[in-house]
Order: C-alpha cells, then sequence, then structure tokens
C-alpha cells in the first residue's frame, strides 16, 4: 500500500507518494488534477528527511508569504 503525504510547495500543493519502494511527486491543480513531476527522489529518503529536501530543491521560490515547505497531510 502506498504512504503519501501532500505538501505545500512555496504556495503550490505537491502529492508525494512512496509505492513499491519509488517516490513520485505530483503537483496538484486548482481543479484537483495531478501532473507528475520530474523529480528525483532517492529511495532511501525516509519520510521525515522528504520535507527538508523538497525545500532545499526548490528554495529558490521562496517568498515571504510561502518562506518554506509545509507539510499539510
Amino acid at each position: 500500500m502506498p504512504r503519501s503525504m501532500i505538501l505545500d510547495v512555496f504556495g503550490k500543493r505537491m502529492l508525494v507518494e512512496l509505492n513499491e519502494g519509488t517516490w513520485r511527486a505530483y503537483l496538484i491543480g486548482s481543479d484537483g488534477k495531478r501532473s507528475l513531476v520530474d523529480l528525483a527522489i532517492p529511495e532511501s529518503m525516509s519520510e521525515a528527511e522528504l520535507v527538508q529536501y523538497i525545500d532545499d530543491i526548490y528554495h529558490e521560490a521562496a517568498t515571504t508569504r510561502h518562506p518554506a515547505v509545509v507539510r499539510l497531510a
């Protein structure tokens, strides 16, 4: 069974799933549709490390309103 989390990535919602040892990331549009993100996430990465990893990758998108990646669910 896949494990997943929803993140606020500097104002954009992202679903990240671990399924059969492989992480996949999807942007969630305002209509709820998912778009696969071309993002390499090491298989060994834990959920606890994932938020900081994505923050490090996308940090240039930070704003005063959205200064960090935040786990929503």
